[in-house]
């Protein structure tokens, strides 16, 4: 019987943790809120909904304070760099403590993560804080600022910034600049870099992945953004320089959660679990 089991909840889409199945579920719930008070606002309706999700998980981590061991399946998600270097170690970490618990990882970009934690698909989010994040009061997310991710300027061999002491995001105002895709959560991190630097960048390129912006600027073609986390080809000529400055730049992480799921143990043990890996690959955090 898996904790789902015992707290009365049928089983999601392909036995996720949800009682209910993602949209549909979350419709029919509020269709049954219209039913009884037809005056209900769409801003009331969220509020229902989400109290309601919040009782399910509260009640999750009463039974599981109980110390049963857990079973059915986590899922963990999260964007590329989390999924390949964060997660594994967490997910890892719970299949050989709790033998009978499913661990499954997702990778996602930010905005559905929020979707996934919503349908229930998913139990706990990594994700990078963007423009279009919800705000912490969002009363459907249990939102917890995890590190921060410096971000190191990367530059071809034998560019000029490679021989200064100190280098600044704002010295490279003047460079052609390869970022991510329109839209993608790795353009808003450049632009939203830049512009805190005081100066719009030059795009030239576009690349969404870190080994075609390396590429690129190895044959001089611009200067990129790359988070500390993320792995660089070790054969690639290009220079990675970490910058300085007040404040540095710098990507947030947050750990999410749907409201109320955070202290269920096998999540709780997650997030210690990837904030121990990130302080060993971010010593200077």
């Amino acid at each position: 019987m898996t904790l789902d089991d015992r707290v009365g909840k049928p089983s999601g889409p392909e036995g996720t943790s949800g009682a209910l199945p993602g949209r549909a579920g979350r419709a029919r719930q509020q269709a049954a809120v219209r039913a009884s008070t037809p005056s209900a606002t769409p801003a009331q309706l969220s509020r229902v909904t989400a109290t309601g999700s919040g009782m399910r998980e509260r009640t999750r981590v009463e039974l599981a304070a109980l110390g049963a061991e857990p079973t059915g399946r986590i899922t963990l998600c999260g964007f590329s760099t989390a999924a390949s270097r964060l997660l594994p170690p967490a997910a890892a970490g719970l299949r050989d403590a709790h033998p009978q618990l499913t661990v499954r990882i997702i990778e996602a970009e930010p905005d559905r993560c929020f979707d996934l934690l919503l349908a229930q698909e998913a139990d706990l989010a990594l994700l990078v804080v963007t423009a279009d994040s919800p705000p912490m009061t969002d009363r459907r997310f249990d939102q917890q600022p995890l590190l921060e991710d410096p971000l190191d300027l990367v530059v071809p061999q034998d560019h000029p910034l490679t021989r200064r002491r100190r280098v600044t995001l704002a010295d490279a105002a003047e460079e052609a600049w390869i970022v991510g895709g329109p839209g993608t959560t790795y353009h808003q991190l450049v632009l939203a870099a830049c512009m805190s630097a005081g100066f719009t960048p030059d795009i030239a390129h576009y690349a969404d992945e870190w080994d075609t912006g390396s590429a690129l600027v190895a044959h001089g073609f611009g200067v990129i953004l790359v988070p500390r986390l993320a792995r660089l080809r070790e054969d690639s000529p290009a220079v990675r320089i970490p910058l300085h400055g007040e404040p540095a730049p710098a990507r947030r992480i947050m750990a999410v959660t749907r409201l109320g799921a955070r202290e269920i143990p096998a999540l709780t043990q997650a997030v210690q679990t990837i904030t121990e890996v990130a302080t060993e690959l971010l010593p200077q955090h």
